[in-house]
C-alpha cells in the first residue's frame, strides 16, 4: 500500500522570501487596499505591511517577468516566459484568475500596460519582432497586433490624455503608436539634434502630447508629438530604469541608487540617495519605483523592497529581501529552532526566522556558497564553497571558527554526524572527506569509492555509517570514520539512518518517474514521523510522497511556484514547515505542512489554495491503484482516428500531380454520366465509440450520426433526411436547448464543428482552427449561444465558442488522457465540466482561458474513469457515471457520495426535471429520483420485449447502452451494437434503426430479382436487408467467423458466403440455414461469384492467391486457377460462364478458363469485345479512367456496372462514391463524386433493376442506399454531387483577358527584382559632394550612420519644401472590377489608382486623395447603409515576407 496512493497530508504555501529585481522593471505597486503587489519566480505576491501577511497568485506555469496594475488598483496583469507564454489578469483581493490571454506571443511577455479606463491591455512579446498586441482582456480577445521593433522593447504605456495612442521604447528607439480599427501604426521618435540617439529604458505620458522618457545615460528626454524638444541632462548619473507617474508628479529611479521626485512639469522636487541611507550599500541599483501620497516603494536589483516615507527619507524601511543574482543551492535548518540557513552564488549566507518571516542575520563570504549544515547543538554552521574550501562559522555572531581548503573542485554537500563528532564533506572530484569536530576539524578519513561527483550524504543514527549518492546514480556505504566501503547486503539492511536526503536507494525508488534521468531530482528529505517524503526537481515542482516509497512511479501530490530548478528542500526541525529554494529564481518558499486533513477541513481552504490544479495534484504516473479498465473502454481508448491521407490534403496532392495531369488532359476525356444518385436511407448508428449522440428534435424526429452523415429520422414515415456537410467520421453530436439546431464534430487534420438546422438541414456555422485530428465531445450552453468542444489531440484541448459569430472565446489544455464528455453548466454559462480517463475536472472561463480544478475525491472513492456527466438541480451539483458502475455526486469540486447504479460502466446519463435516467454496459435503463437515493424503475433491453412494429431484429439481450434521451413520452436508447431503440414507459421496446456492429464490413450482394441485399461483416454476422420502403433488417445469422464476401445464386435461392478463416458456406437465402460448406484455404476468402445462367459453378477467390471453382450440383471442387502473384481482390464471369476475369493486389488483370482454371492471355483489344455477366473489376482499359490522379495514395476498392452497361459506380479509400460513364477509357475520366462514407468504401452494388445503388463503408460499418436519378429527372432536382478533380480547356476554358489576370502575381515587388529595367542612376544616388546649403532629405528611414551626420553639424538650416498631390491621371482597370462608384448624389466619383484612393468632383474636375496605403490598391467598395454615409473600404497588396495581414483601410470620404 505504501506508495500506491498519494499521501493524504498536504502543503500550503505560507511565505515567499525574495523579489524579482533582476532583468525586470516597473513591477512593484500599491493596490487600492494599500497592499503591495509584486512577483517572484512564478508567483504573484500581495503583501499586507499592516498585517505582515502574504497572499499568492499561482496561475502561472513559469517565471513571471512583467506586471501592470489596473487603473482602479484592484486587478493585476502578469506575463510570463515560456514556449507558449500567457498573460493572467487576476484580482488582488481574492487572488483568483479573472482572465487568461494566450496563443499570440512566443518566448515571453516583456511589458504590459492598461489603458486609462482599464478596458484594454497592451502587451509586448519577446519574439524576434517584439510583437505589440492590444487586448480586450475581459473577453480574452486580441484586438490588434503589429511587429514592435527589431530590437528589445523595455517599456510601453498608453497615452492617458489621448485615446488610442501608445508609446513604446527600447534599444535605440522610441515609437509613437496610433490604434485605428484593428491596425496599430507606429511612427518613430525623431531625436534630431536635441539629444543623442540612445537606448530609452522607461517612459511616462503627460498632457499636451508630452512624453517623458528615461535614457541609458541618465538623461530625461522630453517629447512633443514624435519630436524630441528638450533633454534634462544629468537627472541621474547612470541609466534610469523606472519612471512612475502619479497625481503629484513623477518619480524616477536609476542605476545610481537615487530616487528623484519631479512635479507635473518635470521640475525637480527632491532627491533620495538610497546608498547614503542606513540600509544603503555601494552598488545599490533601483529597478522599480512607485509613488503614492507620502509613501514611495522601491525595488532593487538585489531583490530588496524598500518603503520610504517622504518626510523621513533617510530612514527607508526594508520590507523584503532575498538573495541576489547567482544560483541558490545551499540550504540547512537549525536542529532545535525554527530557523533556516541559505547560501548562494551571491556569496552571502543568510539566516531566516520561519516564525517571524524575516531575515535575522547575514554574512558575506569570499567565495560562492554551494552547501550548508548546522551541527547537532546548533552552535556551528559549516559552509561548502565553489572553490573546494569549506568554512565553519559560529551561529550566534557569524564569526569564523576555521577555514579549510583540501580540494580544488566545488563542495556540493556536507553533513555533521548525529553525535556531533564528525563532519562529512562531499566534493565534485568524487571524494568524501571526514573531519573530526573536536580536533579543530582535522581530517580523519576519506571515502574514495565513487566514480562521479558527490550529490548527497546521510549518516546512520549511531554515526557509524555514511551513505553517499553520486552523479552516476550510484549509492555507496562506508564505515566511519575510516571510510571503508561496505558491500554486505545484510549489514546494509541493518543500518538505521538518522536522516534520508539521498535520491537513490530502495526506500526512495518510487520518487522516480518510470522514464527519467537520474539527475532530474535534486533533493529529497524524509519525515519519519509523518511517514512522508518531500522532493525537489528540475521542473520547478515540489512533490509529497508516502515514505518509504518503494515502487517506481509512485503516487504523489505536487506543488508549483518555483519557475525552474528547485535545488534543495528540507523539513524544519519540528516538521511544521517545508523549505524549498529555487536555483535560478533565487527565491525561498516556506510551505506549511498540514497532516491528514479531512474533507470537512478541505471545504475551508483559502481560495488561492484550490485555484490551480497544480497546487495539489495527484500524480498521473501509474494506474496501479485504479481497477482494471473495462474491456470496452480499453478498446475505445486504443482507437486512433489518424488518417494516412486527410481530405484536406487532397488539393495539395493534386497540385503535386499537375505534370501527370497535363499530359493526360491533352487527350479528350470522357464526360461524366448524365445520371446522378441521391442518398435515400442509411442502415447504421455510431455507438461503439460514441456516447450521448442521439436526441429527439423539436418536432419529434430523431437525430443521430453515422459515418460522415448527420441523420434525421422520421419514425412515423420511416424516412431519413441527411446533413452532408462533413467529409469524415462524425465523432460527437449535441442538440441545442430549443431542439432545433445540432452541433456535430468530425475527424480531420484541422477538424471542423458544424452547427446545422434540423429543419432545413443547412449549416448555420462552421468552426475550425483550434483542434487537431478530431473533435470528440461538444455541448451547447443553456442559452444556446455558446458551444464547448474537446479535441482528440494529445492535450485534449477544450475550446469555448460563440458559435454564431464563429469566434473562439476561450481555450485550455484538457488532459493528457482521453476526455469522453464535456457539459456546460445550465445555470452559469462560464462554467463547465469534463470527464474522462481518471479525470473529473471543473472549469470556469477566465477571458481567453479556462481555469480547471480537479474533482476532490477524498476518502469517499478512488480516482476512477468517468464515462458520462450531467449537472443537477443547482449550479453546484454535478453527477458523473464511472467505469465501475457507480454514480458520483459532486458539490462544487468535492465528491459528496457514490451510488451503485449498474453492473459495469455507466455509459450514458440524462437529467430530467425531477430525476435522472442512466444506461450502462449491463443493458439496463434505470430511472432515478432527483438525488439518486432511489431507483424508481428499470427497463432491461430484451428480445422478448420487442414490439411488433420493430424495424429489424435485436441481436442479443442486454446490449451495452451508449446513449439515452427522453422526450415525447418515450426513452430513446442507442446501443454499442449500432441499434436505436424506443422504450415506451409502459415496457414495450421498438427497434427503429440498426447497422453492423464493430468490425469492418466488406461483403455485399444484391438479389437477382428482389429489392433486397445481403451483407457480411467482421462482426461475425450475415444479414439480409429490405431496400423497399420498409427499410429494415429481414434476417440475421451469427457465423463462427467474420466474412468478407457473399453472393446470391442466379435464382436467388442460395447465398454463398466467404469467411475469414479460408472456408465458405452456402446457405438458404430465405432461412439462412446451411446447405453446404467447404474449407480448402487458410486465408481470407475475398470474393465469391456464381456463374451466370443456371449458376452451375461457383468461383471462390482467396488471399492465398488462388481461385477455386466448384460444381454447385455435385458439391465438388473442379478447378483451381493458379498464376496470380498476389491476393485476389475481384472476380467476374463472362456471360457464357466459360471465362473468369481476375484482379489481384499487385494490380494484375488475369483471365482463366472455367471450370478447369487454365490461365489465358487475351489482348486488351479483345477484352473489350467479351460480354461480361457482371463488372466489379477495377483494372483494364475499360475502366482506366476511374483511377484518380493521386492513385499512389488511394486505392479504388470496388466498382459495379449497371445492367444497361452505361454507368460505372466506384468506391475508394477516401470514402468517395463516384459515377463514371462506361467505358471509362483514357486516364482521369470525368465523374460525379458523393461524400457520405467516412473512409474506405469497401463495396458498391446496383440493385437488379439499377434503381438503387447500395454502398458499404468499411470502418464506418454503415450500409447506404442511394436512388439512381436518370438524366431527365435530374433537371428538376438540385444535385449534391461534386464534379471531377480536374477541368481541361475544352470545358469552356478561360477568356484570354481572364487567363492573363489569373496569372498576375502581386508579390514581384516583394522580391528584389524590378518590374521595369532602369538605366542610369537616380539623382539622389549619384555620387556628389553636398554643397554648403544642401541638407539630407527628411526620411522615414532609420537615421543615417554617424559618419554622414557629422558633416552637417552646426550648419544653417533651410526650410524643406513639401510636395502636395494635386492631380492623379489614371485608373486601375486592367485587373480590378467594380471599383468605380458615385458619391454625394452623383456629384463625386470615387475610384483608385496606384496606392491612392481618389475622390473626383465631376463639376469642377478637382480631386482629393486618401493616401494612407503604402502599396497598390486592388479593391474598393462603398458602404450603402444610410447610417454610414461616405464610408469607403480599400484593400492593398503587401509583401509576403511581412507577418501582418494585408491592409484593409476603412475611411470616410468627405
Amino acid at each position: 500500500m505504501a506508495a500506491r496512493s498519494a499521501p493524504s497530508c498536504h502543503l500550503r504555501l505560507e511565505w515567499v522570501y525574495g523579489y524579482r529585481g533582476h532583468q525586470c522593471r516597473n513591477n512593484l505597486y500599491y493596490t487600492a487596499a494599500k497592499e503591495i503587489v509584486y512577483f517572484v519566480a512564478g508567483v504573484g505576491v500581495v503583501y499586507s505591511p499592516r498585517e505582515h501577511r502574504q497572499k499568492f497568485y499561482r496561475g502561472h506555469s513559469d517565471d513571471i517577468i512583467s506586471l501592470a496594475l489596473h487603473p482602479e488598483r484592484v486587478l493585476v496583469a502578469t506575463g510570463q516566459v515560456g514556449k507558449e507564454p500567457y498573460i493572467c489578469v487576476w484580482d488582488s483581493y481574492t487572488v483568483q484568475t479573472v482572465s487568461v490571454l494566450k496563443d499570440v506571443h512566443t518566448h515571453g511577455i516583456a511589458c504590459l500596460a492598461f489603458d486609462l479606463d482599464g478596458q484594454r491591455l497592451v502587451s509586448v512579446g519577446l519574439d524576434s519582432k517584439n510583437a505589440v498586441c492590444v487586448w480586450d482582456w475581459k473577453r480574452g480577445r486580441m484586438l490588434s497586433m503589429a511587429p514592435g521593433h527589431t530590437d528589445r522593447i523595455f517599456d510601453i504605456s498608453w497615452d492617458l490624455y489621448q485615446p488610442n495612442k501608445l508609446v513604446s521604447c527600447g534599444v535605440k528607439h522610441i515609437k509613437f503608436w496610433s490604434l485605428c480599427g484593428n491596425a496599430l501604426t507606429p511612427k518613430r521618435g525623431v531625436f534630431g539634434k536635441t539629444g543623442d540617439l540612445q537606448t530609452i529604458l522607461c517612459l511616462a505620458c503627460a498632457r499636451d502630447e508630452l512624453t517623458y522618457s528615461g535614457a541609458l545615460n541618465g538623461d530625461i528626454y522630453v517629447w512633443k508629438g514624435i519630436n524630441l524638444i528638450r533633454t534634462i541632462q544629468g537627472a541621474h548619473t547612470a541609466g534610469i530604469f523606472s519612471m512612475n507617474a502619479c497625481e503629484e508628479g513623477f518619480a524616477t529611479g536609476g542605476r545610481d541608487g537615487c530616487i528623484r521626485l519631479w512635479d507635473l512639469t518635470f521640475k525637480p522636487i527632491t532627491v533620495i540617495d538610497l546608498r547614503e541611507t542606513d540600509q544603503g550599500y555601494k552598488g545599490l541599483s533601483v529597478r522599480s519605483v512607485c509613488w503614492r501620497g507620502d509613501h514611495i516603494l522601491v525595488g532593487t536589483q538585489d531583490s530588496e523592497i524598500f518603503e520610504i516615507v517622504v518626510h523621513e527619507r533617510n530612514k527607508p524601511f526594508l520590507i523584503m529581501q532575498g538573495h541576489c543574482e547567482g544560483e541558490l543551492w545551499a540550504l540547512a535548518v537549525h536542529p532545535t529552532k525554527p530557523l533556516a540557513v541559505t547560501g548562494s552564488d551571491d556569496r552571502s549566507v543568510r539566516i531566516w526566522s520561519l516564525v517571524d518571516h524575516a531575515l535575522i542575520a547575514r554574512c558575506n563570504m569570499e567565495e560562492p556558497i554551494r552547501c550548508a549544515a548546522v551541527n547537532v547543538d546548533g552552535i556551528h554552521l559549516a559552509l561548502g564553497m565553489k572553490d573546494g574550501s569549506f568554512t565553519v562559522l559560529r551561529v550566534r555572531d557569524m564569526t569564523e571558527v576555521v577555514h579549510i581548503k583540501d580540494r580544488k573542485e566545488a563542495i556540493h554537500e556536507l553533513k555533521y554526524s548525529p553525535d556531533g563528532t564528525y563532519l562529512a564533506v562531499g566534493c565534485n572530484d568524487s571524494s568524501v572527506d571526514i573531519y573530526g569536530v573536536a580536533q579543530r576539524y582535522k581530517k580523519v578519513g576519506e571515502c574514495a569509492g565513487s566514480l562521479s561527483f558527490i550529490t548527497h550524504l546521510d549518516w546512520s543514527s549511531d554515526s557509524r555509517y555514511l551513505q553517499t549518492n553520486d552523479g552516476s546514480g550510484r549509492r555507496l556505504l562506508y564505515r566511519m570514520p575510516g571510510g571503508k566501503e561496505v558491500t554486505s547486503k545484510e549489514e546494509i539492511k541493518a543500518v538505521h539512518w538518522a536522516s534520508w536526503t539521498c535520491v537513490s536507494g530502495l526506500e526512495v525508488n518510487g520518487i522516480w518517474p518510470k522514464y527519467s534521468d537520474t539527475n532530474d531530482i535534486n533533493s529529497v528529505d524524509g519525515n519519519y514521523v509523518g511517514q512522508v517524503l518531500v522532493t525537489a526537481d528540475d521542473y520547478g515542482v515540489v512533490k509529497l510522497f508516502r515514505y518509504p516509497c518503494l515502487r517506481k512511479g509512485a503516487k504523489f501530490r505536487k506543488y508549483i511556484g518555483h519557475s525552474a530548478h528547485v535545488t534543495n528542500v528540507r523539513w524544519s526541525h519540528d516538521y511544521q514547515w517545508v523549505i524549498s529554494i529555487g536555483g535560478a529564481d533565487h527565491s525561498i518558499f516556506q510551505w506549511k505542512f498540514i497532516p491528514e486533513r479531512k474533507l470537512k477541513d478541505a471545504l475551508h481552504i483559502a481560495p488561492q489554495e484550490s485555484l490551480a490544479e497544480s497546487n495539489s495534484d495527484e500524480s498521473d504516473s501509474d494506474l496501479s491503484d485504479v481497477p482494471e479498465l473495462d474491456s470496452e473502454i480499453e478498446q475505445e481508448t486504443q482507437l486512433t482516428y489518424h488518417r494516412q491521407v486527410y481530405k484536406e490534403d487532397l488539393p495539395q496532392l493534386k497540385e503535386q500531380c499537375k505534370e501527370k495531369q497535363k499530359s493526360a488532359t491533352s487527350k479528350r476525356r470522357e464526360h461524366a454520366p448524365g445520371n446522378s444518385i441521391r442518398l435515400h436511407f442509411i442502415h447504421g448508428y455510431r455507438g461503439y465509440d460514441c456516447r450521448s449522440n442521439l436526441f429527439y428534435t423539436q418536432i419529434g424526429e430523431i437525430v443521430y450520426h453515422v459515418a460522415a452523415v448527420g441523420v434525421i429520422y422520421n419514425r412515423q414515415q420511416n424516412t431519413q433526411r441527411f446533413y452532408l456537410g462533413h467529409d469524415d467520421d462524425i465523432l460527437c453530436l449535441a442538440i441545442h436547448p430549443l431542439k432545433d439546431f445540432v452541433a456535430t464534430g468530425q475527424v480531420g487534420r484541422d477538424p471542423s464543428i458544424h452547427v446545422w438546422d434540423t429543419e432545413t438541414v443547412k449549416p448555420l456555422s462552421i468552426l475550425k482552427g483550434y483542434h487537431q485530428y478530431g473533435v470528440c465531445a461538444v455541448d451547447f450552453s443553456a442559452d444556446g449561444k455558446r458551444l464547448a468542444s474537446v479535441g482528440i489531440d494529445d492535450s485534449h484541448t477544450i475550446v469555448l465558442w460563440d458559435w454564431k459569430k464563429g469566434e473562439k472565446l476561450s481555450v485550455a489544455r484538457g488532459s493528457k488522457d482521453k476526455i469522453f464528455v464535456v457539459k456546460m453548466n445550465p445555470y452559469v454559462p462560464d462554467k463547465l465540466i469534463t470527464a474522462g480517463i481518471k479525470h473529473m475536472k471543473f472549469w470556469r472561463r477566465a477571458g481567453g482561458g479556462l481555469i480547471g480544478r480537479k474533482g476532490y475525491i477524498g476518502t469517499l472513492g478512488k480516482n476512477d474513469t468517468m464515462m458520462c456527466a450531467v449537472y443537477g438541480w443547482t449550479e453546484e451539483m454535478a453527477f458523473s457515471g464511472t467505469s465501475t458502475g457507480d454514480v458520483c455526486i459532486w458539490r462544487d469540486i468535492f465528491l459528496v457520495k457514490t451510488v451503485k447504479a449498474h453492473d459495469g460502466p455507466v455509459f450514458s446519463m440524462h437529467a430530467l426535471e425531477k430525476g435522472f435516467v442512466t444506461g450502462g454496459k449491463d443493458g439496463v435503463v434505470a430511472l432515478w429520483d432527483d438525488s439518486f437515493e432511489r431507483c424508481l424503475k428499470t427497463y432491461a433491453i430484451k428480445r422478448a420485449d420487442l414490439a411488433p412494429g420493430s424495424k429489424g431484429l435485436l441481436l442479443e439481450d442486454n446490449p451495452s447502452i451508449r446513449a439515452i434521451s427522453l422526450g415525447h413520452g418515450h426513452i430513446l436508447v442507442g446501443t454499442k451494437n449500432g441499434e436505436i431503440l424506443e422504450v415506451d414507459k409502459s415496457g414495450p421496446i421498438t427497434l427503429l434503426v440498426q447497422g453492423h456492429m464493430e468490425g469492418e464490413v466488406w461483403g455485399l450482394a444484391t438479389h437477382p430479382y428482389l429489392p433486397i441485399c445481403a451483407t457480411v461483416s467482421d462482426d461475425k454476422t450475415l444479414r439480409i436487408w429490405d431496400l423497399s420502403p420498409s427499410h429494415c433488417m429481414l434476417a440475421v445469422r451469427k457465423l463462427k467467423k467474420g466474412g468478407r464476401c457473399c453472393c446470391f445464386s442466379p435464382d436467388g435461392k442460395a447465398l454463398a458466403v466467404g469467411l475469414n478463416d479460408g472456408s465458405f458456406l452456402m446457405a438458404n437465402a430465405d432461412t439462412l440455414e446451411d446447405l453446404v460448406s467447404f474449407h480448402h484455404r487458410k486465408d481470407i476468402i475475398s470474393d465469391i461469384q456464381f456463374s451466370p445462367g443456371s449458376g452451375k459453378y461457383l468461383a471462390v477467390a482467396s488471399h492465398d492467391n488462388f481461385i477455386d471453382i466448384y460444381n454447385v450440383v455435385s458439391s465438388k471442387r473442379v478447378g483451381i486457377c493458379k498464376g496470380a502473384t498476389s491476393y485476389i481482390t475481384h472476380i467476374d464471369w463472362d456471360t457464357r460462364g466459360k471465362l473468369l476475369q481476375v484482379n489481384t493486389g499487385a494490380k494484375e488483370q488475369l483471365f482463366f478458363e472455367a471450370p478447369r482454371g487454365k490461365k489465358q492471355t487475351i489482348p486488351s483489344v479483345e477484352v473489350e469485345k467479351i460480354s461480361w455477366a457482371s463488372w466489379t473489376s477495377v483494372l483494364g482499359l475499360c475502366c482506366e479512367g476511374i483511377w484518380p490522379i493521386i492513385g499512389e495514395v488511394t486505392d479504388v476498392t470496388a466498382s459495379c456496372l449497371t445492367s444497361d452497361k452505361m454507368v460505372l459506380a466506384t468506391g475508394d479509400d477516401l470514402g468517395f462514391v463516384k459515377l463514371f460513364r462506361y467505358p471509362a477509357k483514357g486516364k482521369f475520366a470525368k465523374f460525379k463524386k458523393y461524400v457520405a462514407h467516412s473512409t474506405h468504401v469497401t463495396n458498391v452494388r446496383w440493385t437488379y433493376d439499377d434503381s438503387m445503388l447500395v454502398t458499404l463503408g468499411g470502418a464506418d460499418m454503415s450500409l447506404m442506399v442511394w436512388t439512381n436519378e436518370m438524366e431527365s429527372y435530374r433537371e428538376k432536382k438540385s444535385c449534391d454531387s461534386e464534379e471531377s478533380d480536374i477541368d481541361s480547356e475544352e470545358d469552356g476554358g478561360y477568356d484570354s483577358d481572364v487567363t492573363r489576370e489569373n496569372e498576375i502575381s502581386y508579390t514581384i515587388r516583394a522580391l528584389s527584382t524590378n518590374i521595369r529595367p532602369m538605366l542610369g542612376v537616380k539623382p539622389h544616388l549619384q555620387q556628389k559632394e553636398p554643397s554648403v546649403d544642401e541638407r539630407p532629405p527628411v526620411s522615414r528611414a532609420p537615421p543615417q550612420p554617424e559618419k554622414l551626420q557629422s558633416n552637417n553639424v552646426g550648419k544653417k538650416k533651410r526650410p524643406i519644401e513639401d510636395l502636395v498631390l494635386e492631380l492623379a491621371f489614371g485608373y486601375r482597370g486592367r485587373d480590378c472590377r467594380n471599383n468605380v462608384h458615385y458619391l454625394n448624389d452623383g456629384d463625386d466619383i470615387i475610384y483608385h489608382t496606384a496606392s491612392v484612393g481618389i475622390l473626383h468632383n465631376v463639376a469642377t474636375g478637382t480631386q482629393s486623395f486618401y493616401q494612407e496605403h503604402n502599396d497598390d490598391i486592388l479593391c474598393l467598395t462603398v458602404n450603402q447603409h444610410p447610417k454610414f454615409i461616405n464610408i469607403v473600404a480599400t484593400g492593398q497588396v503587401i509583401q509576403q515576407t511581412c507577418q501582418l495581414q494585408p491592409h484593409l483601410c476603412t475611411s470616410g470620404m468627405r
